[in-house]
């Protein structure tokens, strides 16, 4: 009613990789990085940046506690240390995205440059990988993987609100990059031709973006018109127009297509953006935030829908 935090008492209130007192103790959980909850509420995952693992926990859905099934189903992970099941590409996740319809479970890892594709058992929460190729797409070839394009630093992931597509950030690369899903399978396939990436600095196969050093943060709007990407080293948060039929990205053209934190003939000037890592749009579509960790800020924008 008033959006207000309580932790819960004694080890309801935390999970811990190592025995703590006051809070149960959990696996897979190494420099956890990113969280997300399942869109039925049943279950919460976690990317652990050092431990290259993703964890999961079942939810109780009228407590909130969690807890994190026994053996290889309460993780997976780059080893089958903490009797994790083993993955592919999984070193060190930083971006988690969940599809709407629950049956997939993306992951980008930063070290793998790779964009991880985890199939979810929607009745008990259960991940698993496939290593026919399917399982993931990484910058370089791998085995059990397919090989895509500037996904170098692969940091955010997020699913459009169709279960269409997916979109990464890759820091290094200094890209996003467009994937089309197959919603029966939630397998991926990265869009053609220069649809495939949006690139700060231009390259073979890549249209051209602008503000886009070291992208950080992604978002879609609920009505599937617009993405969002904070861009760290830019000080920028890029506005890029999607075709909700295919997918693709093209950054809106001139002043309106980025905001930044200087001055700049082809941007629009905005405050306190300075190293904008994370972005988020409303639920209701009217307006975007961003953190700004060189600012110590948030930024406020309200979204035009035309």
């Amino acid at each position: 009613s008033t959006g207000a935090l309580k932790q819960a008492d004694a080890a309801a209130g935390c999970i811990a990789d190592a025995p703590t007192a006051g809070c149960a103790t959990g696996r897979a959980l190494d420099g956890p990085d990113v969280v997300r909850v399942s869109p039925d509420g049943r279950n919460v995952y976690v990317g652990a940046f050092f431990g290259n693992a993703v964890a999961t926990f079942t939810r109780d859905r009228k407590s909130g506690a969690l807890t994190q099934p026994a053996g290889a189903d309460g993780c997976i992970a780059a080893t089958s240390s903490d009797g994790c099941a083993t993955g592919i590409a999984l070193n060190a996740p930083e971006g988690l995205a969940l599809s709407r319809d629950g049956s997939s479970v993306y992951a980008a890892t930063a070290v793998s440059n790779a964009l991880v594709v985890l199939t979810r058992d929607p009745s008990t929460g259960v991940l698993t990988q496939a290593t026919d190729g399917s399982g993931c797409i990484t910058d370089a070839d791998l085995a059990g993987c397919t090989t895509g394009v500037q996904l170098a630093g692969a940091n955010a992931v997020v699913v459009s609100y169709d279960d269409d597509d997916v979109y990464v950030t890759s820091l290094i690369s200094n890209s996003v990059t467009s994937f089309t899903r197959t919603p029966s399978t939630g397998q991926l396939t990265q869009q053609p031709g220069t649809s495939a990436c949006v690139i700060y600095v231009l390259a073979v196969g890549c249209s051209l973006g602008r503000a886009l050093d070291a992208p950080e943060g992604l978002s879609v709007s609920p009505d599937g018109a617009s993405l969002y990407a904070a861009a760290f080293g830019s000080g920028a948060v890029d506005v890029f127009n999607r075709n909700a039929g295919a997918g693709w990205l093209i950054q809106k053209s001139g002043r309106p297509g980025c905001i930044v934190s200087s001055k700049t003939p082809d941007c629009t000037r905005g405050r306190k953006l300075s190293k904008a890592g994370s972005v988020i749009v409303s639920p209701d579509g009217r307006n975007v935030y961003a953190a700004a960790f060189g600012s110590n800020a948030i930024a406020v924008f309200k979204r035009r829908s035309k």
